[in-house]
């Protein structure tokens, strides 16, 4: 009896994790969404929904990149440097007008991501060394270009961060558009089956002549325009350029969202839909923390909680 109930057990336990790893996050979005439905007052009205909706936007945007960088056995720490440095471009050059704007911004970003991807495949530096450098310069740079808090007063970017389609905010859009965009990426194109193939296992891929270097800058390129995208939308929501606290721990938010929607730290496989709800969940994590007046340190706490439980999941998983 206590031989085929142990081999039953550890089967048991090995479904439960696998089941937990696939589909917890969504498990984790319905449980939030419960609990703030009975205790949270208005929290189902069309303006909380909306307020959600438009928070969770950059954190998704700035995600989808680090799924990219974390699906090619990788990760960016410098995203948040890139929103701020993204925001610094957009208030220096907003006399030319938005677009001019948003592009230099996004070149910046770009600029920031071609650094740590010329690093990590030319240099040899490791991801997390390289973009942790990026991460001290970048915020240097945003903070030297623009050194405190300013206004952003213009039409267009105030368009963009209060206006919508249909009552479907233009941020919400964008960000649903690029996780399609991504997702498309990853499971249909030939740099989607390359990322995934390199960060199953470099060296089989340099001997399977994959073009190794070129996709991982490319990835780095993907996540810093990515992140100045977010910092662009950041700063028109609020109405503000602040190079000082934009993107600050975003990075933190960006990995757990990854990791927490299923992507393994050790590469080889992207969850674009989990990252979504890994978004939708950090989000709902802190609204809910804020909308019963507990203080925002509680929110890390509960993000470096998540982040481990997910992580053993996947180790557990692994291992087997």
């Amino acid at each position: 009896m206590t031989e085929l109930t142990l081999p039953r057990a550890g089967a048991d336990r090995e479904r439960l994790l696998r089941l937990l790893q696939s589909y917890g996050v969504y498990l984790g979005v319905a449980v939030l969404l419960l609990v703030n439905i009975a205790l949270t007052p208005h929290f189902l009205s069309a303006e909380n929904f909306r307020t959600q909706a438009v928070q969770v936007a950059p954190v998704l945007i700035v995600a989808l990149g680090m799924a990219l960088a974390i699906g090619s056995e990788g990760v960016d720490l410098s995203v948040g440097a890139v929103m701020a440095l993204a925001t610094s471009l957009v208030s220096l050059y907003l006399g030319y007008g938005p677009w001019i704007a948003a592009l230099v911004a996004i070149i910046g970003g770009i600029a920031v991501g071609a650094a740590n991807g010329a690093l990590i495949a030319f240099v040899g530096v490791q991801p997390i060394v390289a973009t942790l450098a990026l991460m001290v310069a970048g915020r240097g740079l945003a903070l030297v270009l623009l050194p405190q808090l300013k206004d952003v007063r213009d039409p267009g970017m105030a368009a963009l961060g209060s206006g919508d389609v249909l009552g479907i905010p233009y941020l919400v859009l964008i960000a649903a558009a690029l996780a399609l965009l991504v997702g498309f990426t990853v499971k249909r194109t030939t740099f989607g089956r390359q990322l995934l193939a390199i960060g199953d296992s470099r060296p089989a891929a340099r001997l399977a002549g994959l073009p190794v270097r070129r996709v991982l800058i490319l990835v780095y390129v993907c996540a810093g325009a990515l992140a100045a995208v977010a910092g662009i939308l950041a700063t028109a929501r609020l109405s503000a350029s602040d190079p000082t606290s934009l993107g600050t721990l975003m990075e933190l938010s960006a990995i757990t969202a990854v990791v927490v929607g299923g992507t393994p730290l050790t590469g080889g496989r992207v969850r674009i839909g989990g990252t979504v709800a890994g978004a939708v969940l950090i989000q709902l994590l802190t609204a809910t923390l804020i909308k019963h007046d507990l203080p925002p340190s509680w929110t890390q706490i509960a993000q470096a909680v998540v982040i481990v439980l997910a992580v053993y999941a996947a180790r557990e998983r692994g291992k087997r």
